[in-house]
């Protein structure tokens, strides 16, 4: 019996042998478990790997909802914030769906044993619980203060309570939102008043430039790193491992 985040209980007499994973970030970690062949269906966004061949299905907001129920799945793979609850209860007419919300590095390594039970690919989900504590272990011992930037016009950041600022945290990053929640409003002014000595400009999913960093430094005096491929901090999973190994060659 696996139970899901929402405390929905499976129960998987074999492995599940077609999938259809509305989630980017669980489709590459599918693919790096050694599941790939069961994926026949996965959104446009499902950009790793770059060599899966299932069918598109639209996008993590908008599914075609008759698509999936043509693959006949037998599990879809859903997460709470990047999937609508309404798409959730129109797929369970006809298939279970299994939801996910990691928050934290902990989360992601709960998630391999999770996919491992599974798809029966326990050994493999192993491998890649001691590659993400080896890269999590290697991470610089020391304390710096952070913003991360997801959007401008209005600029806006990450609060304390998202899986971005776990992911830093995990490097000795303390988040000057820490105390806010989800995604605040607040312009570059107020933000060089809580004197972050970092800010991450990621390019996902506001695509920052080299002109919005300039600007971020002049006026925060933090250092600036980015902008970045936006999938290190934002996509969980087996991507979890590049993040934290970003971290540490950038910190």
């Amino acid at each position: 019996m696996i139970t899901d985040v929402r405390g929905r209980t499976f129960r998987f007499d074999g492995s599940p042998q077609r999938v259809v994973s509305l989630v980017p970030s669980l489709t590459e970690s599918l693919f790096d478990l050694g599941a790939g062949q069961t994926v026949v269906g996965a959104t446009d966004f499902c950009i790793y790997p770059e060599e899966q061949r299932c069918k598109r299905v639209g996008g993590t907001k908008n599914p075609d909802v008759q698509a999936i129920r043509e693959l006949h799945p037998d599990l879809v793979y859903m997460n709470l914030e990047e999937n609508l609850r309404r798409h959730s209860e129109e797929i369970e007419r006809f298939a279970p769906v299994f939801a996910t919300e990691p928050k934290t590095v902990d989360d992601v390594e709960k998630l391999f044993v999770t996919l491992g039970s599974i798809h029966k690919k326990t050994g493999r989900a192993d491998e890649l619980i001691e590659r993400l504590r080896i890269e999590r272990g290697a991470l610089p011992q020391r304390t710096f203060t952070f913003a991360c930037a997801i959007w401008k016009k209005p600029w806006m950041w990450c609060g304390g309570d998202t899986y971005v600022s776990a992911l830093v945290a995990a490097a000795g990053g303390e988040n000057v939102l820490r105390h806010r929640a989800r995604y605040p409003e607040m312009d570059l002014d107020c933000m060089a008043s809580l004197e972050p000595q970092v800010v991450f400009l990621p390019d996902e999913p506001y695509s920052f430039t080299e002109t919005d960093a300039d600007e971020v430094m002049s006026r925060t005096g933090a250092r600036v790193i980015g902008p970045f491929p936006g999938h290190l901090f934002t996509w969980h999973g087996t991507r979890t491992i590049l993040g934290l190994q970003f971290l540490r060659e950038n910190l």
